[in-house]
């Protein structure tokens, strides 16, 4: 009997040892966390008082605390970027994008950053998916992402790429009635009409059956 007591007494103190270290993980994620706030209140503190390398250190710091902090990590990408840092802002948001997957910011601030770096084809894939993201929440894309990725097109002399895409805003805001945009796209598209010429596959198909003339004649009205 005196040996299962002692076997029980033992017992019940690693039961009593695992609650204690239970119970101070659960205390430590909550403190992390604060600490990692308190850190980007500074941090935005010391960046409007143009104190950037103390800003620097503090998004730094508070990412350390917590990895997933997101307005940490856009913060310091933002800083980063403005700062000159294309590369380090870069890395800073396939790191959050790692660790924070839904951080749909951090894709539409990586691509930004990727098209400074001159790494072109990967900004507009980053960018397509961003606009591509708010298609359940905005109903089909965002448009204003796709303006900037047409723009994109039109500094890299891809104008039929740059034609469809304003085709596509111009769907989109004529979904949201949005005028000012539908006016914008319209006079944008028969723009680029004109340039593309018979290279316009929707306006100028290549295989002329009776759907693809049915389409190019939707698509000059529209145009």
């Amino acid at each position: 009997m005196g040996t299962l007591r002692r076997g029980d007494r033992a017992g019940r103190r690693a039961a009593i040892a695992a609650l204690v270290g239970a119970a101070a993980l659960s205390a430590a994620a909550p403190a992390e966390a604060s600490g990692a706030e308190e850190l980007l209140r500074e941090a935005r503190a010391h960046e409007a008082a143009h104190e950037d390398d103390v800003a620097l250190r503090r998004y730094t710091d508070a990412l350390a605390l917590d990895p997933t902090c997101a307005p940490c990590y856009l913060g310091l990408a933002s800083l980063r970027a403005r700062l000159g840092d294309a590369r380090e802002a870069e890395r800073v948001y396939s790191t959050a994008l790692e660790h924070v997957p839904g951080l749909r910011e951090a894709l539409l601030g990586r691509a930004r950053s990727r098209r400074a770096i001159g790494w072109r084809r990967e900004a507009e894939e980053d960018l397509e998916a961003y606009a591509a993201s708010a298609s359940a929440r905005e109903g089909g894309g965002d448009p204003a992402a796709l303006g900037e990725l047409a723009a994109w097109y039109g500094e890299d002399g891809r104008v039929p790429a740059q034609l469809a895409t304003w085709r596509r805003v111009r769907v989109l805001a004529e979904r949201r009635g949005d005028a000012p945009l539908v006016a914008r796209a319209r006079t944008m598209v028969k723009a680029l009409q004109i340039l593309v010429g018979p290279a316009d596959p929707a306006v100028a198909p290549v295989d002329p059956d009776r759907t693809r003339r049915a389409i190019a004649a939707v698509a000059r009205r529209a145009g």
